[in-house]
């Protein structure tokens, strides 16, 4: 199992620092930062292993970034405190954006990242918690990352713990009906320590959403089982860092952050061939310098 890149993770808890005393902007300015950087590092890692998920890795970067350089109380030299926050990636496909989150946050090396999908990699193409810190539960196939964050909710109500859990779930997977059932759950049990973030790029593999199972009115679907609905646009830092404040009427959470699949890059935007299409060389040096800009 990899362990915790410790110079690393200092500079996260000293970063996160600075930017809660400096204020929301300068917090905002830091995280599109790093959003791009982390962007400019899926592209190389999808380049060198020529396997991946691009389009869904950069939809929810900005989620991700937001969540860990923000919000989480987390710390990567433990990450198996008991008191922690739990993040769950539901779409576990678009592991390259969580693993070069949790890079940049000292989880590991960031050296291990060339490491992605390789043979033997504990960089598998869906996270595994057995070998990567920072990873709550194994995820991959759609419909199964939910449940078990509310089963973390409901832990930590029994504990009588302040710990938060945050889930993110693709658009697409909203269609698995066990989804359904935890949304339920959570809703039945008013589960305000819970978040379920929905990455709504409108694209899933091969098609749109509206095209195979259409989801619309999804916010009004969430309300109707106990949930505080917030839509935002999921590419905004701020509207994110308010959208996911714990919730004012004692519900869980849910936030519809639309997105757009392939952000960031102008030939892959809203492009459904770019679910899991592996760019060219040149197409990443164009990518990069596209996030460079």
């Amino acid at each position: 199992m990899l362990t915790a890149d410790i110079s690393a993770a200092a500079r996260f808890r000293d970063a996160r620092r600075a930017m809660r005393d400096s204020g929301q902007d300068e917090v905002v300015r830091s995280l599109r930062s790093m959003s791009a950087e982390i962007r400019r590092q899926i592209l190389r890692m999808i380049d060198t292993a020529q396997l991946g998920h691009v389009g869904g890795d950069m939809s929810v970067t900005d989620i991700l970034v937001t969540l860990f350089g923000a919000v989480l109380e987390v710390d990567p030299e433990h990450p198996r405190a008991p008191d922690r926050d739990r993040f769950i990636l539901s779409k576990g496909h678009c592991a390259a954006a969580l693993y070069s989150t949790l890079a940049w946050c000292g989880y590991f090396p960031a050296s291990e990242l060339d490491s992605f999908m390789a043979p033997l990699s504990p960089l598998n193409g869906h996270p595994n918690r057995r070998k990567v810190p920072g990873v709550e539960t194994n995820t991959g196939p759609l419909g199964h990352g939910f449940p078990v964050a509310v089963g973390c909710a409901l832990a930590a109500r029994l504990r009588n713990s302040a710990s938060r859990t945050v889930v993110v779930l693709g658009d697409g997977e909203m269609q698995e009906g066990s989804n359904w059932e935890a949304a339920m759950t959570a809703g039945h049990h008013r589960l305000s320590s819970l978040t379920a973030i929905v990455d709504r790029n409108r694209l899933q593999q091969g098609a749109r959403t509206e095209e195979t199972v259409a989801l619309e009115p999804l916010d009004e679907k969430w309300a109707a089982f106990g949930w505080e609905v917030r839509v935002v646009d999921g590419h905004d830092h701020a509207a994110l860092l308010d959208a996911v404040r714990p919730s004012t009427m004692g519900q869980p959470v849910a936030v519809v952050a639309n997105t757009v699949k392939g952000k960031g890059v102008s030939f892959m935007e809203d492009r459904v061939e770019w679910h899991h299409k592996v760019p060219t060389s040149e197409q990443v040096r164009e990518a990069v310098a596209e996030l460079s800009r």
